[in-house]
This record gives structure tokens, sequence and C-alpha cells, in this order.
């Protein structure tokens, strides 16, 4: 069986290579996008599973850019992390079934913990 895919989004290249870094370790096929116009072309062309996104980016969200994926990819579980949780209204995040918010920044044994319950729950 391959391994789970994990679509990560941020614009901070040293944000999505800690992320690659650990979690490939963890098992996941990990796929990184710096914009969201990266993240939504993969999201068309690629089996994600679970897709793990910055909130503050440049041209979208990532609670837009989460919000296409729950379109495009209906079974893939989503996953927010943002430098400011506090902004993001909880109702929102409901509305867009985000299985979880991460703070950053994150602890590492948490949100592999957030991601495979994230994995084992999704639709």
């Amino acid at each position: 069986m391959s391994p789970p895919t994990l679509l990560v989004v941020d614009d901070e290249e040293r944000i999505l290579s800690a992320l690659r870094r650990s979690l490939r370790r963890d098992g996941w096929r990990v796929l990184t996008a710096g914009t969201s116009d990266e993240a939504l072309r993969m999201l068309d062309e690629e089996p994600i599973d679970v897709v793990l996104s910055d909130h503050k980016m440049p041209r979208m969200s990532g609670l837009e850019v989460l919000e296409v994926a729950a379109r495009r990819r209906p079974a893939a579980a989503r996953v927010l992390i943002s430098g400011w949780p506090d902004e993001i209204p909880a109702e929102r995040l409901a509305a867009l079934g985000v299985h979880a918010l991460v703070p950053k920044p994150w602890d590492d044994a948490e949100l592999k913990r957030i991601l495979r319950e994230a994995l084992a729950g999704r639709r």
C-alpha cells in the first residue's frame, strides 16, 4: 500500500522545508506548494489525502485554499496552521469541515498526532 499523501501549503520556504523533513520520516508522501496557485494545481493533479495550509498568505488565505480543497477533494481532510489562531472564527472552520487549527509555532509530536487523526477520520 502506498503512503498517504499530504499537501502542505505555506508561502515560507523554511516552513515547507521543516514540515517536509519532519513528516516524511513519519511515513507521509509530502507534496509542498509555496503559492495558492500551485496548491490548487496539485489538488487537481494529485491524489491528496490531507491538506495542511498556512492561513496568512498572499492572494488567497489558508481558509480560501481549504474551501477550494473541500470542493475539489471532498474526501481529503483539511487542517489549518496559523501564527494568529485567535483571528480565525471557529464557525468558519466548522463550516469548511476543518479538522483542526494548529498554532504556530507548532509542536511536532502534536502536529503529527493531529494529522494521523485527520487521516483516520476523513470521509
